[in-house]
């Protein structure tokens, strides 16, 4: 079920809000079972076969998460006990998503033909499994106290919101919010506000992006493209991949904050970042945030020898790539931004420093787009043939041939104005200044009430995609 969908607007969502709120505030047990129980069936929805999949992770985590709090005094045993669970933990992400990339090489490399099939990613499994992890790290740690009850433990991993596509909440962050979360008609109507602020970024700005995109990359005839018609592709699904993934976390966030629950920002702007530094502050912080707390710091940070450093960002840079995706585009462009970070600290960063802002935010809003080709391609053969043209004359199909023989992505353009106007903190900054003017709020509130309706229209009358994250 998507947040997107008809049926988790005027259907799922209502009918859970009723349920929830009909119970007094004082039975909270109550309202995170009735909480665990919708989680349940929206992640079912789509895929019924893997709850138990997804239920026997939280139990595994649940069983040593109490072992390893027994064995708080003695050091080996509570080691022991994280390193099987974190074994267990994340063997059914290594199995669904990569087993078919690792069978695929070996074959190549031997000249062999192995072959599993029927190997279906479940959906969310990235976000879920990491979000475990942090619980049982943290644990270990002995940063947070155990979970001794099974079902705030299970409601904290399978919370429809955050469940299929993020943000990766730590349990550090919602352990007291459990069971003592302060519910509030303002939240509400923020929570509220703050989904249909999403649900515009994904129905509107985003689906229009990816009519541009597709059309482009999967086309076929990258080949034949000239470089105004691959420009087009590549600046449109820069755009879609953020309003996508951030509307969706939009909704999310929003969604959590009408249950009483606050889930830290994963999206800052990442447009408006003048480097690669700044971009990856911005940009999924949430798992910026993971790959920093439980990789990086752990293997020594920046306070080691500059070789060892370099090991450090590799691991980390590989393993973002790879988590992304089990396809060699994706660690291509994981060791793409390690390249990029490695130079600005240690290789051009001063001189970089003195660059005048514009040419800042050029410069890194075109070393992102760069990313995003490699993220996006179909094909290291697709990537070679986009990189290659990228900067030639017409080819066979230039730009106006392209758009008279698409008149879908010639509805599509206008959008491109939304996309870009909202990719800066223009919002936030009048929020600011405008936030106790009477006027300004009754003016947000109807935009707000027409994106709603926009939105709708076009869920109504269009067929519009899933959203990117789901595969990850």
């Amino acid at each position: 079920m998507l947040f997107s969908s008809l049926t988790f607007i005027f259907a799922f969502l209502p009918l859970l809000l009723i349920c929830y709120f009909i119970i007094p505030r004082k039975y909270m047990k109550i309202k995170n079972i009735l909480l665990l129980i919708f989680s349940l069936v929206f992640y079912a929805w789509g895929e019924p076969k893997y709850i138990l999949l997804m239920l026997l992770t939280v139990f595994i985590s649940y069983i040593f998460g109490l072992l390893i709090n027994h064995f708080q005094k003695q050091k080996l045993n509570k080691l022991i006990c994280l390193v099987i669970s974190i074994l267990l933990i994340t063997s059914s992400l290594l199995y669904f998503k990569y087993t078919n990339f690792f069978i695929t090489n070996l074959n190549h490399l031997f000249k062999t033909s192995w072959e599993i099939k029927d190997i279906v990613l479940p959906i969310g499994i990235s976000f879920y499994t990491f979000q475990i992890l942090t619980y049982i790290i943290d644990l270990y740690r002995g940063k947070i106290s155990v979970q001794k009850n099974f079902f705030n433990l299970a409601l904290y991993i399978s919370f429809f919101p955050q469940l299929i596509a993020g943000p990766i909440v730590r349990y550090e962050t919602i352990e007291k919010q459990l069971e003592n979360r302060q519910e509030s008609l303002t939240k509400i109507i923020h929570g509220v506000e703050r989904f249909i602020v999403g649900l515009g970024k994904k129905v509107i700005i985003a689906n229009n992006m990816a009519i541009i995109a597709d059309a482009i990359y999967n086309s076929g005839s990258l080949g034949g493209f000239s470089s105004g018609v691959l420009i087009l592709g590549i600046l449109a699904y820069t755009f879609q991949i953020y309003f996508d993934f951030s509307g969706y976390s939009d909704m999310a966030i929003g969604l959590g904050q009408i249950f009483g629950f606050e889930f830290l920002e994963n999206f800052n702007y990442p447009y408006m970042a003048k480097s690669i530094t700044e971009f990856w502050q911005r940009w999924h912080m949430s798992l910026t945030t993971f790959f920093r707390e439980y990789v990086y710091i752990p293997l020594g940070g920046n306070r080691v020898r500059v070789s060892r450093w370099l090991l450090n960002m590799t691991i980390v840079w590989l393993l973002t790539g790879f988590w992304h995706g089990a396809a060699w585009n994706f660690i291509i462009w994981g060791l793409y931004y390690l390249i990029l970070l490695i130079g600005e600290k240690k290789l051009w960063g001063k001189c970089y420093e003195r660059i005048p802002k514009v040419i800042k935010y050029v410069i890194t809003f075109i070393l992102i787009n760069i990313g995003w080709i490699i993220f996006r391609v179909n094909s290291l053969g697709d990537l070679t043939l986009i990189l290659s043209h990228l900067f030639k004359g017409a080819n066979t199909i230039n730009l106006a041939k392209f758009l008279n023989a698409n008149p879908n992505v010639i509805s599509a353009l206008p959008y491109f104005l939304f996309a870009i106007i909202f990719s800066f903190n223009i919002s936030q900054t009048l929020d600011q200044k405008f936030q106790n003017n009477r006027l300004y709020n009754m003016i947000k509130k109807a935009l707000l009430l027409g994106i709603f309706i926009i939105s709708i229209m076009f869920l109504v009358s269009s067929l519009y995609n899933p959203f990117i994250y789901f595969r990850f």
